[in-house]
């Protein structure tokens, strides 16, 4: 069992404080932060497009992944949402105790 660090954009602040909120407060993640306003450019429906956005790092154990997809695409605004999972390969022991210990 791991741990993993999901990257979701948001198009605005209150959205990331809610879906922050929903997946911390249903011990889907331990911890939720937000980096404002960061630059996207990207290809959508054949157009590029550039927007202002804001990025979520989430961090939740590998019990909890598939439930962090299945909630960011049911909650989150985009029709098609960015949810990467990355796996921690390496990281505090206290800190990657500290995850597993609020996600039981």
């Amino acid at each position: 069992m791991g741990q993993y660090i999901f990257l979701v954009t948001v198009p605005t602040i209150e959205e990331g404080k809610k879906i922050a909120r929903i997946l911390v407060e249903n011990k889907l993640a331990a911890c939720v932060n937000m980096i404002q306003n960061i630059f996207s450019l990207y290809e959508w429906k054949g157009n590029i497009e550039e927007d202002n956005e804001h990025l979520l790092l989430i961090k939740t154990t590998d019990e909890k992944s598939d439930l962090i997809i299945q909630k960011i695409n049911e909650i989150h605004s985009y029709d098609t949402p960015e949810c990467i999972g990355i796996k921690i390969e390496k990281g505090s022991e206290k800190y990657l105790n500290w995850i597993k210990e609020v996600l039981k």
